[in-house]
């Protein structure tokens, strides 16, 4: 059931933003130099490595220097692909990945290599789902950016701090796992959105 969801809302939402994502990418690859789609590897279901995809927001490089932003307006971040990160349509690009199989709308946020290998043999149960476009941390966390910002060493309160969190929210949502609780969270994070940006 979950599957077919997915299968049926990416398929949707690909369809009917399809010109959106033609206008994103056009505006990405003449407001700075690079490509209009960002790859990165990040761990997914059963703990096996795959490509996210999202619309590029930083300069060139620029995740050579760090892997986490900090503020809003971290200096690798290009000005459109601020407002991008702000409304989260960074992300839109991920309804293929949902669409491969890859993800889910709904599931635990997928990480980095060098976070999961900080997860104990019980936080290893969270890769038993397929990751997914938003999930309870994402609302939780929507702005991460600024609770790092002027933090001397962003990655280790990440790892000491946030990270642990994220497990446990993540941990939560696999144990309430069913369609009210996707739509509720789905319901939530564009509140979340929303709310960010009205403040």
């Amino acid at each position: 059931m979950k599957r077919f969801f997915d299968i049926i809302m990416s398929s949707f939402g690909i369809l009917v933003l399809s010109p959106f994502f033609l206008l994103i990418g056009f505006i990405v690859l003449i407001s700075s130099k690079g490509p209009v789609i960002y790859r990165q590897s990040r761990v997914g279901r059963h703990n096996e490595d795959f490509q996210i995809l999202k619309f590029r927001t930083m300069y060139l490089n620029s995740d050579e220097k760090g892997l986490i932003t900090v503020g809003d307006r971290d200096p690798r971040v290009t000005n459109f692909g601020y407002y991008l990160r702000k409304f989260k349509l960074d992300e839109l690009p991920q309804l293929f990945n949902v669409l491969f199989g890859d993800m889910s709308i709904v599931g635990p946020r997928p990480e980095v290599r060098k976070y999961v290998n900080h997860y104990t043999e019980e936080d290893l149960k969270i890769l038993q789902v397929r990751p997914g476009i938003t999930d309870y941390a994402s609302v939780a966390f929507r702005n991460e950016n600024e609770m790092l910002k002027g933090c001397i060493n962003p990655d280790r309160k990440y790892i000491d701090e946030i990270l642990p969190t994220k497990l446990a929210l993540n941990k939560k949502y696999i144990e309430e796992v069913g369609f009210a609780t996707d739509c509720k969270i789905i319901l939530q994070t564009f509140f979340s959105i929303f709310k960010l940006n009205h403040q």
